[in-house]
């Protein structure tokens, strides 16, 4: 953090993040390569300035793992803004220490592609490897602190998973 800001005074990235499913229902989930330790997640990313929701969640979705809009059905999205603060450990140090932590909003997507549509080698790659996964296997894999969040996520979307 700058000096003279405290964690209150600063504010959430607007963000959106992906529930990918395949036909059966699993998950898709992105072992994070910038982790030393395992920290599966779904894909997800910052909204630019101007930009919707919507949009920022379909490119993210081509940016960290190379499925293009056509490739995917959009199923259903979180009605509201969901907030998750960073760990004290982590303020400061991540986005540039601008930010408290995120709100997101979350969409659910049904891949219509085949899996090995699916890239990681992308001009900046996020993920080290992935598979699909369910949803009470990716709350056992997610880091402590997003665990709120994906419960939040998970229940929203649980008819449409495994």
């Amino acid at each position: 953090m700058s000096p003279g800001k405290t964690r209150a005074s600063l504010p959430y990235r607007p963000c959106v993040g992906i529930t990918l499913i395949n036909p059966a229902g699993l998950i898709f989930a992105g072992q994070r390569i910038d982790s030393e330790v395992p920290a599966w997640q779904m894909p997800q990313g910052g909204v630019d300035r101007g930009e919707a929701p919507e949009a920022a969640a379909f490119r993210e979705l081509s940016e960290e793992i190379g499925v293009a809009p056509a490739r995917v059905a959009l199923l259903d999205a979180t009605p509201d803004w969901l907030r998750y603060d960073l760990p004290d450990a982590l303020v400061g140090k991540v986005w540039g220490g601008k930010y408290r932590g995120q709100e997101q909003r979350w969409f659910l997507m049904r891949f219509l592609g085949a899996d090995a549509e699916i890239t990681l080698d992308t001009p900046h790659p996020e993920f080290s490897a992935w598979r699909w996964i369910s949803a009470d296997d990716l709350l056992a894999s997610i880091v402590a602190f997003k665990r709120p969040i994906y419960e939040q996520v998970l229940a929203r979307f649980r008819p449409h998973l495994a």
